[in-house]
């Protein structure tokens, strides 16, 4: 069952219902952490199939990557579908935000990321994700009924715990904000997600509204966020001026209109051809895609 044919937890779905009077039928209930589960495993394959994305993998290629296809963003996603449940479930069982909560999504979010490298045979492809979405279902799962803003803001105050067991951190994040001062995915996070919630989620539902298809409004959320975000994946890749380019780039996009547009699809290629010269992948914007994608499926419960 695919997660968008989901409802509230909990839902009753009858089986059986031809069986004799004499037999009742039985329930199944699908429980909040698993839908929580599915649709952000949802958000992240469908951030990997939209297709074009500048410097990324996608349906057309690999984008700037050597050792990332799209089979192995699917395999990555679909390994993560326990840890980011078991995220859900943690929240629901705690109950409210504060340092039992981080310590529990900080232990989580590693075995997480053990079995994504296990997936990938040790290729990073969803650490960043794992972060954002993990905040985000433990978020959702604390209130249903609760706002994207409400969701995100509420995931900020989650990060603003510190984590008392991680590791001491060589990330590539951490050596991009040492070496250029640039804040990164943990910033984006305690701050509510400004990139997604101030940028991206108004670009996709103003696509949406004046016409645009589905994938080009996707598009068009996954560039807003790009002309924003000081990207550490691309910092790392290529540098200020790689940023720089991802930022005028996506900028000229909307500026002619969107992707929808002739014109926006004419500076989408000419941006992707320039991120692939630059050796430039904005990671860190596709991963807040998905966050995006995320709490926009996640509205409707």
């Amino acid at each position: 069952m695919k997660a968008h044919d989901l409802r509230l937890e909990p839902v009753t779905v009858p089986v059986g219902a031809g069986l004799p009077a004499k037999r009742p039928a039985h329930t199944t209930r699908i429980q909040l952490p698993d839908h929580l589960a599915d649709l952000a495993v949802e958000a992240l394959i469908d951030e990997a199939e939209l297709s074009p994305k500048p410097g990324l993998v996608d349906r057309r290629s690999n984008g700037a990557h050597t050792d990332m296809t799209l089979a192995l963003m699917h395999a990555s996603a679909l390994a993560l579908w326990p840890c980011l449940r078991n995220m859900a479930a943690a929240a629901q069982t705690i109950g409210t935000i504060g340092q039992p909560l981080r310590a529990s999504l900080g232990q989580l979010g590693r075995e997480g990321e053990a079995a994504m490298l296990a997936a990938t045979h040790g290729v990073n492809t969803h650490r960043g994700a794992i972060w954002a979405l993990g905040l985000l279902v433990a978020a959702k799962a604390l209130d249903p009924d609760a706002s994207a803003s409400t969701v995100a803001a509420r995931a900020g105050r989650i990060a603003l715990f510190d984590d008392p067991a991680m590791p001491q951190q060589h990330s590539h994040g951490l050596q991009v904000r040492q070496r250029y001062g640039s804040s990164g995915a943990r910033e984006q996070a305690q701050q509510g997600f400004p990139a997604v919630i101030g940028h991206g989620l108004p670009n996709l539902q103003r696509s949406r509204a004046s016409g645009a298809s589905e994938a080009n409004a996707r598009l068009d959320a996954l560039l807003a966020i790009m002309v924003v975000l000081s990207d550490t994946c691309v910092l790392w890749r290529s540098g200020p001026a790689g940023l720089a380019a991802v930022q005028q780039g996506a900028r000229a996009v909307l500026g002619a209109g969107g992707s929808a547009t002739l014109a926006g699809r004419r500076h989408l290629r000419a941006l992707d051809q320039q991120l692939l010269q630059l050796n430039a992948s904005p990671g860190g914007a596709a991963d807040l895609l998905a966050a995006c994608l995320f709490l926009d499926k996640a509205g409707s419960l």
